[in-house]
């Protein structure tokens, strides 16, 4: 009977000590936004790539284009336009890993000229003629030149350099998505009309990818299954259209196609055309 009351007693004693520690970190821990712990982003990694031999690309061909972030399905990409807990826009990654160093920013879309964060914030600073009212008499009103820092919300589209090609080895239709920039609309500072895009600089997107993978982004269809940037993209969850092609002279599409209905259907040919790609090849 002694041996069942010092079990007994015993029992008691590690339920209460169990229940007090449990109420001290209950106590002593910061407010978290949820009831579980999210670890899951932060602790991936990329996925390896298969390896590709030259000797087994059949067919190749290197296009670029443009995400438009006014569509809705790109939303993630542009929003939040601040900070919302861990999650950010793509340009606000961008531009804290370049600060960090962590990502390196080029001019041009070969990855030759490096260009620093100080000279992306002081190439692109945003000029605007604003018209103020002196505060004394006889109060009269005059024009200003005032410089605007660049500013992420102020990207609303991204272009993408890639390549589509056909490995024989797996006998199968693949992409490689080389860089990305993002790009923002021109604007005229006396008249404050567009003068068209103004891509900013070139990311080298297997470089990127080492960021992208722990940055997440908003899920639309689950709040539990959070995804990053690399998923995004690796996932092709977004919608581009075409607008340059390889080709000898090295053009637009634009540059060669006047109206914008007809660029549109060269974009959707030179789509169609890699899509058929992988069909014909299987004709007998």
């Amino acid at each position: 009977m002694t041996r069942l009351k010092n079990v007994f007693l015993f029992s008691f004693a590690v339920i209460f000590t169990s229940l007090s520690l449990n109420a001290q970190v209950i106590e002593g821990a910061a407010p978290r936004d949820g009831f579980y712990d999210r670890v899951w982003i932060e602790e991936k990694r990329p996925i390896e790539l298969p390896y590709v031999r030259e000797a087994d690309v059949l067919w190749q061909k290197r296009v670029w284009q443009v995400i438009d972030l006014r569509e809705k399905i790109n939303h993630p990409l542009y929003f939040p336009t601040t900070t919302i807990d861990d999650r950010q826009s793509l340009m606000q990654v961008l531009m804290s890993s370049i600060t960090e160093g962590s990502i390196r920013a080029y001019e041009d879309d070969e990855f030759t000229i490096p260009i620093s964060i100080e000279e992306i914030r002081a190439n692109y600073e945003r000029q605007e003629v604003r018209r103020f009212t002196r505060p004394d008499p006889p109060y009269e009103e005059y024009d200003s030149l005032i410089r605007i820092p660049l500013a992420p919300e102020d990207v609303t589209k991204y272009r993408i350099k890639e390549d589509w090609f056909f490995d024989s080895r797996r006998s199968m239709l693949d992409v490689r998505i080389v860089g990305i920039c993002p790009v923002r609309e021109r604007i005229d500072p006396t008249t404050g009309e567009s003068l068209g895009d103004q891509p900013l600089f070139w990311v080298y997107f297997p470089e990127a990818r080492n960021i992208f993978v722990n940055r997440p982004v908003f899920n639309r269809w689950n709040d539990a299954q959070r995804i990053s940037f690399d998923d995004l993209f690796m996932r092709r969850m977004f919608n581009s259209y075409v607008y340059k092609e390889s080709n000898v002279m090295d053009r637009q599409i634009s540059e060669y196609i006047e109206y914008t209905l007809d660029q549109l259907l060269e974009a959707e040919r030179i789509r169609n055309e890699i899509r058929n790609f992988e069909l014909d090849i299987w004709e007998y």
